[in-house]
């Protein structure tokens, strides 16, 4: 008895640290949540180049926190793609009120506020780099193995997907945020590679994982919430709270031409 008591305290305090990062978020009010989800709002960050900004293909990832109570957990992630000389973009990602739940549509915006939370840019390719991927993303799109299925904890949900798509194009890469609560869920196996490009992710249904990775540096998921330590720019990574320490590195800008 008195070692199950001891388990049981240690298993208090592991889940005690693990929601002291959301929990902070949520007492600080730093995730957008007031009013109605309607009226948030929706305007584009800037952050993806216009049809005036010339005819090169561009693709991007993005992320955000999600809308409400939820944001102090995690984010909302995004793909697009610009085929070159195209006046509009494609936007593929997996939404919990849709069925399918995956969805890719048209949209001249694909850098629109996620109900009031500005996105960041996670990957950024533009040209021949691009053009490149664009085909290859949307034959993985179209095979991602489980478009009606989505489920905010563990997974799969639209870090899932993104992590997914992200894996089967080769030299598409994006080391997605601690925050992208699913991202570790894997749909086929234990084992696959990395988002980031170089590395390992072992997963068991996305509660009990280890990524190991030249991006990610050392991430820890325990009950589908992650931490660890980012290497390459030294920075923790905090279960709802995110980086602490040098900013992310943002995967394509160095193949950008």
């Amino acid at each position: 008895m008195e070692r199950f008591l001891r388990l049981m305290a240690s298993l208090g305090i592991l889940i005690a640290l693990l929601l002291a990062g959301p929990l902070w978020m949520l007492a600080t009010e730093r995730v957008e949540g007031g009013g109605h989800w309607a009226s948030a709002d929706r305007e584009p960050a800037g952050l993806a180049p216009g049809v005036e900004e010339g005819a090169r293909a561009v693709v991007q990832v993005y992320a955000a926190r999600t809308w409400g109570w939820r944001g102090a957990f995690g984010v909302h992630t995004w793909i697009v793609t610009r085929a070159a000389g195209g006046e509009a973009y494609r936007l593929h990602h997996l939404l919990s009120w849709r069925r399918p739940a995956l969805v890719s549509q048209t949209t001249a915006s694909p850098d629109r506020a996620w109900y009031g939370n500005a996105p960041v840019l996670l990957a950024d390719y533009r040209g021949d780099a691009a053009a490149a991927l664009i085909d290859e993303i949307e034959a993985a799109v179209a095979a991602y193995p489980a478009p009606s299925q989505y489920r905010a904890w563990p997974g799969p949900n639209s870090n899932s997907f993104t992590a997914w798509v992200l894996r089967e194009v080769d030299g598409f890469e994006a080391v997605l945020p601690v925050t992208a609560v699913g991202k570790d869920y894997l749909l086929d196996g234990v084992l696959a590679p990395a988002p980031g490009g170089s590395g390992w992710t072992a997963s068991l249904g996305g509660v009990l994982g280890l990524t190991l990775g030249r991006g990610e540096g050392v991430e820890i998921n325990l009950l589908g919430l992650s931490l660890g330590i980012d290497v390459q720019r030294p920075a923790l990574k905090l279960p709802g709270i995110g980086r602490l320490g040098m900013a992310a590195m943002i995967s394509g800008l160095q193949t950008k031409e």
